[in-house]
């Protein structure tokens, strides 16, 4: 398992600060985050060696047999161990030492993937088999360990004197399902993680997993949105192709949709079910560039240590300090491009809106990359990357839109503002 060491060119960082970034530089962001992965991964092997614990013998068996699977077939342990969740368990363990002896399931699941002859004794928690970028096995209460039996004709479960098979055949086994969506020549094939329990770390809107019906729905929806992205935004969708490989579910809220992205998920986006095509192909334009930077903040910082200083963001409720700032900037930033594009394709009052929502994200954008130019929370090359923002959102700034538009947009930024000053009387803004 050999790590490189990661850099970001200037012109690839400066792709970047214009709220872009080829598949190329995306590719760049994604190799980093492998080599992340791995280092949490040895993380988990040394913490737990360290701390003298009882389960060390079973992790580094584990560990050897991940590197041995490696060895004849990489790209089944890629599959594996680049898994958005699994960044979110090894750090997780590296912080409490909770569940180290779940390295035996990563070994297990990259065996089961290459049909690597073995067999390894797995952690179970609550009565369920977890295997990352796989599924899930239900083997029942009471029972704290199994036996996974790999070989070249397939995997099964053994625990008890029952056997169990790793297969859609066996009732008690839960795969994680697929969607793919085809437009043009851009496809886009995102796994739907509906039940690693680190899917999307702290978050408490994690649901239930997505019904065959709910499932088809997601598909329906993710065909549309992918056709528009491409159709209208295909630099944009070539970047989400790059990017995103898991969508996670969340519960809806009271009012229209919610979506997220984790730093220890990278390529994971997380959100409630979206109203329509274009709501997706929204959100995924908005939390690409969340995992975009992201990725480069673990190359590159670009925020001093917080002071405690916080500011006023024209898309929250309540004060942020510089590192929230700049990521939801940068978000918008993404989402004003979605809407300078779309506003051409779009007629009637779907047209105004679209001007709206260009003109009202533009300006608030602008707003908060003046506020975090001007607060001494960057780093050198925060300024540089802020700065490009800027740029681009002075660039749009002068594109004109439809009295109509403007006025909604006006309206909406004001009224944003006089309910954060009530809320937060006397704080930051």
């Amino acid at each position: 398992m050999n790590l490189a060491e990661h850099r970001i060119p200037a012109s690839a960082f400066d792709e970047l600060a214009s709220g872009a970034g080829g598949t190329d530089t995306v590719e760049r962001l994604k190799a980093a985050q492998r080599s992340r992965h791995l280092l949490l991964l040895r993380g988990v092997l040394d913490t737990t060696r360290g701390a003298g614990d009882p389960r060390w013998p079973a992790v580094r068996r584990a560990y050897d047999l991940l590197a041995s699977v490696q060895a004849t077939h990489p790209e089944a342990v890629s599959a594996v161990l680049h898994h958005p969740s699994v960044g979110a368990w090894a750090r997780h363990t590296i912080q409490t030492l909770e569940t180290p002896e779940q390295m035996s399931a990563l070994a297990a699941a990259a065996a089961i993937r290459a049909r690597f002859a073995c067999d390894l004794d797995v952690a179970v928690v609550d009565g369920v088999l977890n295997l990352p970028s796989l599924g899930q096995l239900t083997v029942g209460p009471g029972v704290t360990t199994v036996t996974v039996h790999c070989s070249a004709d397939g995997a099964e479960v053994s625990t008890g004197g029952r056997y169990l098979q790793i297969s859609e055949d066996e009732p008690a086994w839960r795969p994680l399902r697929h969607l793919s969506a085809r437009a043009a020549d851009e496809h886009f094939d995102v796994v739907i993680d509906d039940l690693d329990p680190h899917r999307m770390p702290g978050s408490g809107a994690l649901r239930h997993p997505l019904t065959p019906q709910e499932a088809g729905h997601w598909q329906d929806l993710l065909d549309g949105g992918w056709e528009l992205l491409v159709r209208n935004h295909l630099p944009m969708a070539q970047q989400v192709s790059a990017a995103i490989t898991v969508f996670t579910p969340l519960s809806a809220p009271p009012d229209g949709m919610s979506s997220a992205t984790s730093r220890e998920t990278f390529g994971c986006i997380a959100m409630s079910t979206p109203p329509d095509a274009h709501a997706l192909a929204v959100t995924l334009a908005h939390e690409t560039q969340h995992a975009k930077l992201s990725a480069l903040l673990d190359i590159v910082p670009l925020t001093k240590p917080d002071d405690g200083s916080r500011y006023y963001a024209p898309w929250r409720p309540d004060p942020r300090p510089a590192a929230g700032l700049l990521q939801g900037t940068y978000a918008y930033v993404g989402v004003t491009d979605f809407w300078e594009r779309q506003r051409h394709h779009e007629s009637g009052e779907s047209e105004v809106r679209a001007n709206a929502e260009f003109a009202r994200w533009r300006s608030a954008a602008g707003l908060v990359a003046r506020t975090l130019l001007e607060s001494g929370a960057l780093t050198p090359p925060g300024v540089s990357f802020v700065s490009g923002m800027a740029r681009r959102l002075e660039e749009w700034a002068r594109e004109p839109v439809p009295g109509a538009a403007a006025t909604l947009a006006e309206g909406a930024a004001d009224r944003h503002r006089s309910l954060w000053r009530e809320r937060n009387a006397g704080q930051a803004g």
